[in-house]
């Protein structure tokens, strides 16, 4: 169950107007985490793998190699991964997750605004062209990151770096939009501003630190960057 969280004080404001959006795919644009665990769980049991709900959240926001090699640790060499992917990929079909509460505002504000934004992501391209086809956000990205343009993946600052390279600012100047530890650290190590909002993971005291600020929704990043 997701926790409530309380939006940023009224009087937090951003250290400066961002220049540009970074925002992150799964969990922040899009609501796929519940999509993904659901295919996890269905696979692990016709695999007869005893997942835990933990265990899918120590996977939430690192990139495939990352999550493969978990998967491994916890069930050791023999691992079915070839199988297990291909009945996570089945499971989820031709599905599109929803796209998250402000998602749309938030975007239509940035672009009134003249202000850029461009996409981090640990996903695949495929994955990305599905969401983007599937809500209308073709041509709306100046920039897509995903983990095929990386050597290191997130929590390494390098999505980050390449994105807000690709926006032309520099990163200090560039909001990001998290919704998990991991992209939280991706993003403050590369020297962005940063903003959380939590999906299916809490931050913890160190996360909070890297964060400016810990806000419930997309509405409430829209308020940040409209005060």
């Amino acid at each position: 169950m997701k926790s409530a969280i309380s939006p940023a004080p009224a009087a937090f404001r951003l250290p400066r107007r961002p220049r540009a959006v970074v925002f992150d795919l799964d969990g922040t644009l899009i609501d796929s985490e519940a999509l993904v665990l659901e295919a996890y769980f269905a696979a692990a049991d016709s695999f007869g793998l005893p997942f835990t709900h933990d265990q899918f959240l120590s996977l939430v926001g690192h990139n495939r190699e990352t999550s493969e090699a978990r998967m491994r640790d916890y069930f050791g060499p023999d691992f079915p991964q070839g199988g297990f992917y291909a009945a996570v990929s089945h499971h989820v079909g031709d599905r599109a997750a929803p796209l998250k509460p402000g998602a749309t505002e938030l975007m239509d504000a940035l672009d009134a605004a003249t202000t850029p934004f461009a996409l981090a992501t640990s996903s695949g391209r495929p994955w990305v062209d599905r969401h983007f086809a599937a809500h209308g956000l073709g041509g709306r990205f100046h920039s897509i990151v995903t983990r095929s343009d990386v050597t290191n993946g997130k929590p390494h600052p390098e999505p980050y770096l390449k994105a807000a390279a690709a926006l032309g600012f520099e990163p200090a100047s560039v909001l990001a939009i998290e919704d998990s530890p991991t992209g939280v650290s991706s993003a403050h190590a590369a020297g962005l501003m940063t903003v959380m909002a939590p999906d299916l993971i809490q931050p913890d005291d160190e996360t909070r630190g890297r964060a400016l600020a810990v806000v419930g929704s997309l509405q409430d990043v829209l308020k940040l960057i409209r005060d």
